[in-house]
């Protein structure tokens, strides 16, 4: 009798302790490894170098000799209300402050540089720095057998093959192998070349002549 209950007690032990466990068991939420997405990097696209743009303007060339019509910046170092652009008149001068009228045709720029510092050091500045550029030149001419005789504006290293596209092209008539220019200044027209070697210079008066056959 004693037996029998010893073992009905621990039946009902083992039976209480299975099923506590399996309920904690169920209880127990299960675990889910999830595996985090992978960063995806987005590659910037490529901007397209732009190019500076470079702006050409006339050179001061030391052998160029300035003329009517040529346009130059004159700046003085230090002195703000002296700087300005001036055009060479048709008596060949530039009208300055204070100094006025100073002789610039027939000048290179470095020599009417010079008269413009000797005359701002006569009396009004003390060891002047003067500064002189070419801002534009004055046009040439370009007449006779042309599709657009005319005046136009120099550009500077212009060759007779450039002079003749700006004005159009030639006519039909036109002596295609040689021109004639008459130099600024001079009142002789001179035979040249009509190919890319002829120079033209601002002031100049290019002749295209009619061919004979």
């Amino acid at each position: 009798m004693y037996y029998r209950t010893l073992l009905a007690l621990f039946t009902s032990l083992f039976l209480v302790v299975t099923v506590t466990v399996a309920v904690a068991q169920q209880a127990q939420p299960a675990t889910k490894t999830t595996t985090p997405p992978v960063a995806q990097q987005v590659q910037p696209a490529a901007k397209a170098a732009t190019p500076p743009v470079t702006q050409v303007t006339p050179a001061s060339d030391e052998s160029y000799h300035l003329g009517s019509g040529d346009k130059i910046h004159v700046g003085v170092f230090g002195q703000p209300d002296l700087n300005g652009d001036y055009v060479v008149d048709g008596g060949g001068s530039v009208q300055l402050p204070l100094i006025g009228s100073v002789k610039a045709v027939g000048l290179t720029v470095a020599e009417f540089q010079q008269q413009v510092t000797s005359k701002f050091s006569d009396g009004y500045l003390v060891n002047p720095n003067v500064e002189v550029d070419v801002v534009s030149y004055r046009p040439f001419y370009i007449i006779g057998e042309i599709r657009g005789p005319g005046q136009y504006p120099y550009v500077n290293g212009m060759s007779i093959l450039n002079a003749v596209a700006l004005a159009g092209g030639f006519t039909d008539r036109a002596d295609k192998s040689e021109v004639y220019i008459r130099r600024n200044g001079s009142a002789k027209e001179i035979e040249y070349p009509a190919d890319e070697t002829t120079k033209v210079n601002p002031g100049d008066i290019v002749r295209i002549s009619e061919r004979f056959f």
